[in-house]
């Protein structure tokens, strides 16, 4: 019998090396095999030893260099924080001059909750050094005088445990209802916006056609359009908002732009009428409007606007704001929904932003409003034909308007009133998410904080007058319920309100009332679930989940105060601010649209509808130096900061907090409000608004 075949060379590549192998063959199939170690297998495991010491050593020290890195990315962060507490706070250098600060009931609220807590942080300071803490609270059996601070503390956690506590744990139970209520709107919509984009859904216009059949008249396909672009004293954006808009791709004979001029410097309107008359020079119908009474802001002025004779002629009306740039094929691509669904009333489009990356302010607000559209807009209008209108980027039908009462000047959200007055009245809205339309975001804290004042306060004005119009409105009770409990309950005052309530005051006092508890999960899991699926719409933004969430709630009280001043009708709620724009908005591409159209030969016929008195304007156009050109004479500026005290005020309420926390061992709840305390330091100091890389 032959001897089986063995393959050392797959036993070899196998088996780890030791040394050389000697191998006995014998006659007998029975063969053994012996292995003989060499004498250098001992010096070789040794110094195979040393070599993996050594790359242990190297990983080692890669990660000691990550962690110094990330440490003096820390220390260099707090250094910075400090240096802006001594140079803001301390030596008061580098801010602007500030009107006297009005200090309202919320302030007053905050100022006596701090004080409260810095009171309770050194009781419970001193109650650990004494170690009352480790004893079961009770009365002394004999009173004596030394022993009055005990009888106090015992007496104060007897109060607190059968009075506070109780009434705090309501309060944290009815804000946590409420948050989780509003979580499940929010997964609601986030699994809607799944279901659209998993079965494709978006509008389709019925008959996406603009071509005439008439040879004579071949632009007759395309309705008459109105262009508005409303602003006041925009010297920054207005020239190439401006141009954008005349160089919308539109028949000449059937599109008319408006530029409603609220200005009140002489300067700035000499300069956007010039800029008027340039393009009209180029053949364009456009028409400079401006108002000497700037009574009812945006909607009175737009109101102004439509009662102009000439516009009854006209079908649609586009809005853009000053800051908005629409592309060429704008029209062509939102008008033709309106062909044959006569029930549609708005059109509106996505908005982009050119410098959602110019620092940390800007990429947060480009994941809420990524969000808000991505989401919100396209599921209300995809499901339910419904949502807010934004105010600008949109196209309305002129009928549409005149049905629902036109433009109202009673709030100061004049875009939401107008489209919950059309949805009353039957009208339908789409929202096209992929049409897009670039615009700017407020770079500064403060232009940012005004914005968001006026838009949460305007909200609850609006819901206090149409309230008795809803439950009167000839709709379904299913679009009642969701106007009244979804769209102006849910999303605009119970948001806010248990944001601010529930993560600015309970929990702080829950760290001081111990009785009373705040789970994990609210604190941490809900949040961090919440934040996942807001940035989920911007992925880039996932670096910037922590900040999101902390500036979020850092930015509740803000809103919480104008909710409730838009709500009882206080004196902020009818202020009106216009958002500070720095001009950044495409200036490269605005040129080269520019650059392009001026190779054609220009048209200097003027149209018929009414807009020749332009000509006897006395504008002389070749000494002016744009704004642009005045700002590079001119030597910068130096940045001054503000403070903002309530967000200062609720800084220290929770980093007091954060203290208090550290003698109860609570882990999350010392982390959570340690770093939401910081956010609001920041916030306060306004360094949000600095330049990041």
């Amino acid at each position: 019998m032959a001897p089986q075949k063995f393959d050392f060379v797959d036993w070899w590549s196998k088996e780890v090396r030791r040394g050389t192998p000697v191998v006995v063959k014998m006659e007998n199939p029975n063969y053994s095999m012996l292995e003989i170690e060499s004498p250098k297998s001992s010096f070789e495991d040794q110094k195979d030893k040393e070599k993996n010491a050594k790359q242990l050593t190297w990983v080692l020290l890669l990660k000691a260099h990550r962690a110094a890195g990330c440490v003096a990315w820390v220390w260099s962060g707090v250094m910075i924080l400090l240096a802006a507490i001594k140079k803001r706070l301390i030596l008061g250098q580098g801010l602007a001059q500030q009107d006297k600060p009005h200090k309202g009931k919320l302030f007053k609220a905050i100022t006596g909750f701090l004080v409260f807590a810095v009171m309770m942080l050194c009781v419970e300071v001193a109650a650990h050094a004494l170690s009352w803490h480790f004893s079961t609270p009770h009365w002394p059996s004999s009173f004596r005088i030394q022993d009055l601070p005990h009888v106090v503390y015992v007496g104060w956690m007897y109060f607190r445990a059968s009075y506070i506590a109780p009434t705090l744990q309501k309060l944290t139970d009815f804000c946590i209802w409420l948050f989780l209520i509003q979580s499940v709107d929010r997964i609601v919509l986030f699994l809607g916006c799944v279901y659209i984009r998993w079965k494709g859904l978006k509008p389709v216009p019925i008959n996406p056609s603009l071509e005439s059949d008439d040879a004579e008249n071949p632009d007759s396909g395309h309705p008459m359009v109105l262009v508005q672009i409303p602003m006041c004293n925009e010297r920054e954006v207005y020239e190439q908002s401006i141009s954008a808009v005349c160089q919308l791709d539109w028949p000449k004979s059937r599109i008319l732009i408006q530029v409603l001029d609220d200005s009140s410097d002489v300067e700035t309107r000499f300069l956007i009428k010039s800029e008027v008359s340039k393009w009209q020079q180029k053949g364009v119908n456009i028409v400079y409007r401006h108002r000497v009474n700037r009574t009812g802001y945006k909607a009175g002025n737009m109101k102004s606007a439509m009662q102009c004779d000439y516009v009854k002629k006209y079908e649609f009306v586009a809005i853009f704001d000053a800051d908005f740039q629409p592309k060429s094929d704008f029209l062509k691509r939102t008008v033709p929904h309106f062909r044959d669904n006569p029930e549609l009333a708005l059109v509106q489009t996505r908005w982009s932003f050119v410098n959602k990356d110019e620092n940390l302010l800007t990429r947060l607000q480009n994941i809420n409003l990524s969000f808000h559209f991505e989401v919100e807009q396209q599921v209300n209008g995809i499901f339910i034909n419904f949502f807010g209108f934004n105010g600008t980027a949109g196209v309305w039908r002129i009928t549409a308007l005149e049905e629902s009462g036109g433009w109202l000047e009673r709030t100061t959200v004049e875009d939401m009133d107008i489209a919950v007055r059309a949805h009353l009245q039957g009208w339908k809205f789409i929202f096209l998410n992929d049409v897009r339309c670039l615009c700017e975001l407020p770079e500064s804290y403060e232009a940012y904080r005004k914005q968001q004042h006026r838009w949460h306060s305007g909200p609850m004005q609006l819901f206090r007058l149409c309230f008795p119009d809803i439950i009167k409105a000839k709709i379904s009770w299913m679009k009642k319920a969701n106007m009244i409990f979804l769209f102006f309950l849910l999303r605009k005052l119970i948001l806010p309100f248990y944001s601010f309530t529930l993560f600015c005051i309970i929990l702080p006092l829950t760290m001081f009332v111990p009785e009373a508890t705040l789970p994990v999960w609210v604190v941490c899991y809900i949040p961090a679930l919440m934040s996942i699926l807001n940035v989920i719409p911007s992925p880039k933004s996932f670096p910037f989940l922590v900040p999101y969430l902390l500036f979020e709630n850092t930015m509740s009280v803000t809103k919480f105060n104008a909710m409730i001043s838009g709500l009882f009708q206080l004196s902020s709620a009818h202020e009106w601010v216009v958002t500070k724009k720095t001009g950044r908005a495409s200036e490269g591409d605005v040129l080269e649209k520019d650059t392009a159209r001026s190779t054609v030969a220009l048209d200097k016929t003027m149209s018929e509808s009414g807009i020749d008195a332009l000509k006897t304007l006395d504008v002389k156009l070749d000494p002016l130096v744009p704004p642009s050109v005045h700002d590079a004479l001119q030597p910068p500026m130096k940045k001054k900061n503000r403070l903002y005290r309530k967000e200062l005020l609720l800084s220290f309420l929770l980093l007091t907090a954060a203290a208090r926390s550290l003698l109860s061992a609570q882990g999350i709840h010392f982390y959570f409000l340690l770093f939401q305390g910081i956010s609001f330091l920041v916030v306060g100091l306004d360094l949000i608004g600095e330049q990041v890389s």
